[in-house]
């Protein structure tokens, strides 16, 4: 399949620009001289994943897009939502697509191959859980309340953190040399959650623990919080992520930037700085 000349990009639609990533990625393509439009419910124009309306016009004018799909590409009906997004982004005159996807998820590589199959230019990053879900994410509260209950059991993670995935995607759009590559995005080591407790703990100077859950505990946990089945949803994917097939450490961020990954020590260390885990325990 001919791939459509992707090259130079000047104007990028970031989708999530608010998240974890997105904010990232939009902060860094300015800094190069890019013109960014944050896709977001709130922008002007709107861009909404469930309102296929809403694309066209968030499309119109981008020579790239950087791909972050809610709330996750395992997620049902993510497939059918990629595709149609990607026959809109082509129909729109994009020429770059770059995709965070996640690792071991299967339906996460089936939309990955979706963007492959595109004819547009592409770059993959397949990441690993983000340091940063302790500090921006859904594990924020847990750790103020000091009890982090996950599905994991003593499986590792290799977290990786979420400045280097955005600046990988801000290297896919600014240097050529990344079309056409999927880099698999780890952190240098792997940790279990017990040891993320225990990094924590010792950074902030009071006792953070890990409780492991099995997984239908784990969802009705949850559903206190989201709707069922959301939480059967989100119960599934981590028993599933966390069986032990993403322990291996990848070379993704070295082949990307040419440095070795953040640790996850050194974004404790920072985000205590930030004073973002100094809260009182949080009552849900």
């Amino acid at each position: 399949m001919q791939i459509v000349q992707a090259f130079p990009v000047s104007s990028v639609l970031v989708l999530g620009a608010t998240g974890k990533t997105g904010a990232r990625v939009a902060q860094g393509l300015r800094a190069h001289g890019v013109t960014v439009r944050e896709g977001s419910r709130n922008a002007n124009p709107a861009f909404d994943w469930a309102d296929p309306t809403t694309w066209p016009a968030a499309l119109a004018g981008m020579d790239g897009v950087y791909i972050t799909y809610q709330p996750d590409l395992a997620a049902p009906g993510a497939e059918t939502a990629i595709h149609a997004f990607v026959v809109a982004a082509k129909a729109a005159g994009v020429r770059h697509l770059v995709l965070l996807s996640g690792r071991g998820e299967p339906a996460a590589q089936r939309c990955e191959a979706i963007v492959q199959n595109s004819g547009l230019a592409w770059t993959l990053l397949r990441a690993s859980w983000f340091n940063q879900n302790f500090s921006e994410g859904h594990l924020l509260e847990p750790v103020l309340a000091g009890v982090i209950a996950l599905p994991g059991g003593n499986v590792a993670e290799p977290f990786v953190d979420a400045g280097d995935l955005a600046d990988a995607a801000i290297a896919a759009f600014t240097d050529a040399r990344h079309i056409g590559q999927l880099y698999e995005m780890t952190g240098p080591r792997a940790l279990t959650f017990a040891e993320v407790a225990e990094i924590l703990s010792d950074a902030l100077s009071r006792d953070i623990h890990y409780q492991p859950m099995a997984a239908d505990a784990y969802v009705e946990m949850l559903s206190d919080y989201v709707p069922r089945e959301f939480a059967a949803f989100l119960g599934g994917l981590f028993a599933e992520v966390l069986d032990g097939r993403n322990v291996h450490v990848t070379d993704g961020v070295q082949r990307a930037l040419g440095r070795a990954p953040r640790d996850f020590a050194d974004y404790v260390r920072e985000v205590v700085q930030t004073g973002v885990w100094d809260g009182a325990e949080v009552n849900h």
